[in-house]
């Protein structure tokens, strides 16, 4: 079993899904970042339990050489879209991407494994991934 399979596995006992990892240097620190989603929400005591059970595990098979901090979060309200299991849960949500090369900006519609569908200026539009370079969620605050 992989790392990735045993910190999905451990995510899951707690009753929420992996969203992702990545690695991030901050002020000279290393960070091993686990983002975590529920439906309902991510509460602290659900990260902090999810962080307790990971920490022993990832001591025996760490996810990188040397010293470094694990942090488990949500990954928040404005947040990457990295693949198609990203786009289906941010359904609803609005989205800036970039697609052959232009700025864009909607409301996903709807999403699968191929391509997903924004709403951009009350017209419904169909994106492949492929043509996307990057994609993130964001919050319009003045609604």
């Amino acid at each position: 079993m992989s790392l990735n399979e045993q910190i999905i596995k451990i995510v899951q006992a707690n009753g929420a899904n992996l969203y992702g990892t990545e690695i991030v240097k901050d002020n000279g620190e290393t960070i091993f970042r686990v983002y975590i989603t529920k439906e309902g929400g991510v509460t602290l005591d659900l990260c902090a339990n999810i962080s307790n059970e990971l920490s022993p595990f990832l001591d025996i098979y760490p996810p990188i050489q040397g010293a470094y901090y694990l942090e488990v979060s949500s990954p928040g309200i404005e947040r990457k879209l990295e693949n198609p299991i990203h786009f289906i849960s941010a359904i609803g949500e609005r989205v800036k991407f970039k697609a052959n090369g232009k700025k864009k900006k909607g409301l996903i519609i709807s999403a699968n494994y191929q391509s997903f569908v924004v709403e951009i200026k009350k017209e419904r539009v169909e994106f492949n991934y492929s043509d996307v370079s990057k994609a993130k969620t964001y919050y319009e605050w003045n609604r």
